[in-house]
């Protein structure tokens, strides 16, 4: 039995979740794909290029291999824009949120 090979949209639900360990990472994501198949652990993380998403892995021989991945270069692009809007927007939020408890900054 083979798949269909035609190109379904793909719907992401992206939830961010703060991360406050040490290290590059800056935050982890869940991602639901089309409401059946959900990815855990996907890691959004700071290099000297900016921020990056880094699918997640398993130590084999020495080296990483991701556990699950996009198989098409448009689709990854795809997956990790919405990544890293979703920390984009969950970013601006939580700042929305800071300066709304700290009230109107008084100037003298």
């Amino acid at each position: 039995m083979s798949a269909n090979n035609a190109a379904t949209p793909m719907e992401l639900d992206v939830r961010i979740y703060p991360y406050r360990g040490e290290g590059p990472t800056v935050a982890t994501a869940s991602v639901t794909l089309n409401n059946c198949f959900a990815i855990r652990d996907v890691r959004i993380m700071e290099s000297k290029n900016g921020l990056f998403v880094s699918m997640p892995s398993r130590k084999v021989q020495g080296e990483y291999r991701d556990v699950c991945f996009p198989c098409t270069k448009e689709f990854k692009q795809q997956f990790d824009r919405q990544v890293l809007d979703a920390y984009t927007q969950t970013q601006a939020q939580n700042m929305q949120k800071t300066q709304e408890n700290n009230g109107p900054a008084m100037t003298m």
